[in-house]
């Protein structure tokens, strides 16, 4: 086996060990009484599916960890954040919040007003302040491959037209010639292929939208940085995670940190619940 794959091997193991201690002190705790489980719940971004999460699910359910992962709408910020807000009025105990790429504006949003959410987890992902949205943020700098690789298709007013001038609302989708390489340039071409076909578009204009009031300024934040990502540049996600001040966690990896390395990112979420109990 080449050396790189047994070195990724050797980080795998590491991390799932580390990550099961972690769990079995977890556990002797929630039996002895003292705090719930936290519900983990995970929120997806544009282009993708709740399902990119399953690997970090299988690694959450295995250690104990309550788990939800709903559908992102991806129409608009602010009304995206208020379904997750929704969704979390449904869970009672404490709660980690989970975002990817998008996602992570929907959960600085949706955590405002929840007392349960102790802590904001970011993989990967926007951690916007007031006023910033995901697009302005991605072009802040060189480095982000999204632009170029955005095509979108337009959809029909409520009157049923379109507008001849190409106006209006439109989806946004990531060309999938250009996918592998923008969103995960660390997963199969026979995989990524799939995901390129089967993405679930953003609303340009909810990717241009700007956020609210940051729920980072009040409540904890952990950020695992995938360094090789082309959607959101690395220096921007530092940015960001500096002003958030958040525990962060860098790792050679394309966009999709949760899918090339779960248990990174399950070890992401098991520290931010050992540093919020």
């Amino acid at each position: 086996m080449p050396i790189p794959y047994l070195r990724r091997a050797l980080t795998i193991v590491i991390s799932v060990a580390l990550l099961l201690c972690g769990s079995a002190a977890a556990q002797a705790e929630s039996a002895a009484g003292r705090t719930p489980k936290p519900t983990v719940v995970l929120v997806h971004g544009a282009f993708a599916d709740a399902s990119g999460f399953n690997d970090t699910i299988a690694l959450l359910q295995a250690a104990g960890f309550p788990t939800i992962a709903p559908a992102n709408p991806l129409r608009d910020a602010a009304g995206d954040a208020a379904y997750i807000s929704s969704v979390l009025d449904t869970i009672t105990g404490p709660v980690i919040l989970v975002g990817h790429s998008y996602g992570g504006i929907v959960i600085t949003n949706a955590a405002r007003g929840h007392t349960n959410v102790k802590a904001l987890v970011y993989l990967g992902a926007f951690a916007p302040d007031q006023g910033e949205s995901a697009l302005q943020l991605a072009t802040s700098v060189p480095g982000s491959l999204l632009g170029e690789a955005l095509i979108t298709r337009h959809y029909p007013l409520p009157d049923g037209t379109i507008p001849p001038d190409g106006s209006g609302p439109a989806d946004g989708y990531i060309d999938p010639a250009k996918f592998q390489q923008v969103f995960a340039a660390d997963l199969p071409a026979s995989q990524t292929r799939l995901m390129a076909t089967t993405q679930r578009p953003g609303s340009v204009g909810g990717l241009a939208g700007p956020s609210g009031a940051p729920a980072w300024k009040t409540i904890p934040s952990w950020y695992l940085i995938p360094t090789q990502d082309k959607v959101i540049p690395p220096d921007v996600q530092r940015m960001m995670a500096k002003r958030a001040g958040s525990h962060v966690r860098e790792i050679r990896s394309s966009h999709v940190v949760m899918m090339s390395h779960p248990a990174a990112s399950a070890a992401t979420i098991l520290a931010a619940y050992a540093g919020t109990r």
